[in-house]
């Protein structure tokens, strides 16, 4: 159960980055946000369609069958596979190491088996760890392929056309289909893998497809009736008093009057500015920006539809304000401030300051707190402009890349807070079962005496692993998140919607064929092939590419080392006689 529980705290620490970093680092999503959408839908996924991968994680790699009359053997073997999968992730948590969970937990078990009962009794074949290996190859070039198709279209229909007017009357045409595509495919993955209870799975053809369809249809009604006219009023007629509050009011927008929107006020900026901080004067220095950059919209810009001009988001002047914080959320640290913690404890580093409080029982409570709330004081924007080994040439990396303009990112940013939940419930029913899968089978071994190979994964094992991914992402998926974001490449909603919008469909689709793929290898090749994407290979941080693929080809051996050894040493050391049974 602890061991599980590690497992699954590391699921969330270190693969959440693949369904968040590029909406963070874009800044689509605040970091409080994706927080947030994460636990909902990596605890949905989980729990609702997580039960089918966990199946093939625990059947498709070792005959159980060969564990007949020796249950307890079963239930150390999975037992051993869990501390090794769990110790691995743990250490590349820990250095900032994104690797693959599945590799870990594949490689836990394998290790384990061959310990038990050798290798022969290992499924090598495609129907077993082949097939797992190969869709770690296979699958980042289906998410890439995936996401090049998609920003090519965006880019060559949209991002790129010069005249501002058609770039924004081409993505109102585009967006809505994007909607269409993005809650079908949703949808298909919780028809197609829905839990044995809901017996969604039993539907016919028909029904399904019905299902799909509909639901989309659905989302693309509400995105007409509401989203639609708010964008339109909002970029075609440069209606800065609309807020978030307004899209309620739907259709009422196509019908008001545009005679009497205000000036825009001096220096408001109409749509975030989501490549702030991530520009570079010539000498190869990081501007600083205010509020007002080249891309905010002011008073007089509505004259840009008439005159069919374009914004140049290369020419911006200098300004030095203060660093941007709006990754992290300093308001949240007062929150356990309040509960005792004296000033002078407050101003040391984290690791200082937690064993102190360890040390005052009577700050245990906020110690707890603050322990949840970690991840949410990180700056994970700031911190992918620190120089290190990893970070490469930042300057040379970005400027590579293309600006575009910041009012056609604001329509994906949409579509990337869509599709980052989309992977993120992709996510927990594929990655749940690197957790689930051992420990369905040590529980139900326990709990019956038997072995089976197929059963059901209990619904409080989904929970319970689901429960201890989402306490992962909030604490310590920042880690992973600050090096697959703009240290990898330049980072927009746009380039952020196509990545997730790959990795996605390429996990639906495993998922669909009961094949554990790895959604870090989906999401660094989508993010890899979208870099590629700019046409100069300077613009992608192979460094950082390296540094991942090094992280994937270790961990099966290493967690399998540790897994086999450990498993090897319990049964095979002198043991006076003594025999692992179980009592009926």
């Amino acid at each position: 159960m602890i061991f599980a529980f590690l497992d699954a705290w590391n699921i969330g620490a270190n693969d959440v980055a693949n369904s968040f970093a590029s909406s963070v680092s874009s800044r689509s999503l605040t970091y409080w946000q994706a927080m947030i959408l994460a636990a909902l839908c990596e605890f949905l996924g989980a729990v609702l369609v997580g039960s089918k991968v966990s199946n093939t994680i625990r059947n498709k790699i070792v005959d159980v069958k060969v564990f007949e009359g020796e249950p307890a053997i079963l239930m150390l073997t999975m037992s051993c596979a869990l501390i090794g999968s769990s110790v691995w992730l743990t250490i590349a948590t820990a250095i900032g190491m994104p690797v693959s969970t599945t590799h870990s937990i594949v490689g836990g078990i394998i290790g384990s088996a061959i310990a038990a009962k050798g290798q022969r009794n290992i499924h090598w074949g495609w129907n077993g760890v082949s097939q797992i290996i190969a869709s770690w190859f296979i699958a980042p070039a289906i998410a890439g392929a995936f996401a090049t198709i998609t920003f090519l279209v965006s880019k060559f229909f949209v991002l790129e056309v010069k005249s501002f007017k058609t770039s924004l009357r081409n993505a109102m045409v585009l967006v809505p289909f994007l909607v269409f595509s993005c809650f079908a495919i949703l949808t298909m993955l919780i028809v197609w893998k829905g839990a044995p209870a809901l017996k969604l799975n039993k539907l016919s053809p028909n029904a399904i497809a019905a299902s799909i369809l509909g639901v989309a249809a659905v989302a693309l009604v509400l995105y007409m009736l509401f989203l639609y006219p708010y964008y339109r009023r909002k970029l075609k007629y440069n209606d800065w008093t609309l807020t978030w509050k307004s899209i309620p009011l739907g259709p009422l927008l196509y019908f008001k009057s545009t005679d009497d929107i205000p000036p825009m006020p001096e220096g408001y900026q109409l749509v975030p500015d989501y490549y702030k901080g991530r520009r570079y004067d010539e000498t190869g220095k990081l501007i600083k920006e205010d509020n007002t950059t080249a891309e905010s919209l002011r008073s007089g810009d509505i004259e840009n539809l008439k005159d069919d001009t374009h914004v140049d988001v290369h020419k911006v002047e200098s300004a030095p304000v203060s660093s941007d914080k709006e990754s992290s959320s300093d308001e949240w640290k007062p929150l356990y401030y309040k509960w005792g913690v004296d000033r002078e404890v407050q101003k040391e580093d984290t690791k200082s300051r937690w064993i102190k409080m360890l040390k005052k029982p009577k700050l245990w409570g906020a110690l707890i707190v603050e322990f949840v709330l970690h991840g949410f004081t990180q700056d994970v924007i700031a911190s992918q402009t620190n120089v290190d080994m990893l970070s490469g040439d930042q300057h040379k990396l970005h400027t590579s890349a293309k600006y575009y303009d910041n009012r056609i990112e604001f329509l994906y940013s949409l579509l990337q807070g869509i599709t980052a939940g989309t992977m993120s419930f992709a996510h927990g029913a594929n990655d749940i079962s690197n957790a689930t899968g051992p420990l369905a089978t040590v529980y139900l071994v326990w709990s019956t005496n038997t072995i089976a190979n197929d059963v059901d994964v209990p619904v409080w094992v989904l929970c319970y692993a689901a429960a201890a991914l989402v306490i992962g992402v909030w604490t310590f998926g920042y880690r992973i998140m600050r090096n697959l974001g703009n240290k990898l490449i330049l980072q927009s909603p746009s380039r952020g919607f196509s990545i997730e919008l790959g990795a996605a469909v390429t996990t639906v689709m495993a998922t669909q064929l009961s094949i554990p793929v790895s959604t870090t290898q989906s999401a660094v090749g989508a993010t890899v092939f979208v870099g590629a994407c700019n046409g100069d290979w300077r613009s992608i941080n192979w460094r950082m590419v390296i540094w991942c693929y090094c992280g994937w080809f270790i961990t099966l051996p290493v967690a399998g080392l540790i897994a086999g050894l450990l498993n090897a040493y319990i049964i095979h050391s002198p043991s006076n006689g003594v025999v692992y049974t179980m009592n009926n």
